[in-house]
């Protein structure tokens, strides 16, 4: 059986079985396919009661995914982007808060390895750190505490 053939349910549960979606990811992917007589939102309900959508799941993925690489304001970013928001992301970037500033560390570490000889290579540093979307604070607190270990 092709795609092209595959019921509103099918084509949900082949993208489930790629990776984790949002009911908001799934509406917006599905709803081309819908033909007449068929009631997507019933489909979606549906695939929530029996738990095969869930946003805490998705929300896991990402951050699982991304925090090795990622700031928290790109984290948040994509979660948003994939449609999920409210109590379940706040808790997990809570979580990231604690750990921002050795990550961006580790991020800066794998890229970079040594303080910026000058000005240009210093701003250079802060904006890849920052378009990973490490905070202000954190991204200074690396860049700075890289000059002083190499001057130790």
């Amino acid at each position: 059986m092709g795609f092209a053939t595959l019921s509103l349910k099918g084509r949900a549960l082949r993208l489930l079985g790629q990776r984790e979606h949002s009911r908001a990811e799934l509406l917006r992917k599905l709803r081309p396919h819908v033909q007449e007589g068929e009631d997507l939102d019933a489909v979606l309900a549906e695939l929530e009661e029996k738990d095969f959508i869930s946003e805490e799941r998705v929300v896991a993925s990402v951050v699982n995914l991304r925090a090795g690489r990622m700031g928290a304001a790109r984290i948040r970013q994509e979660l948003q982007a994939k449609g999920v928001g409210g109590e379940v992301v706040q808790q997990a970037l809570a979580q990231l808060q604690h750990t921002e500033l050795a990550r961006a560390r580790e991020v800066w570490r794998r890229r970079f390895g040594e303080p910026a000889a000058d000005p240009q290579g210093r701003a250079k540093q802060v904006r890849f750190l920052m378009a990973r979307g490490f905070s202000g604070d954190v991204v200074h607190r690396v860049i700075r505490g890289a000059a002083e270990d190499d001057e130790a």
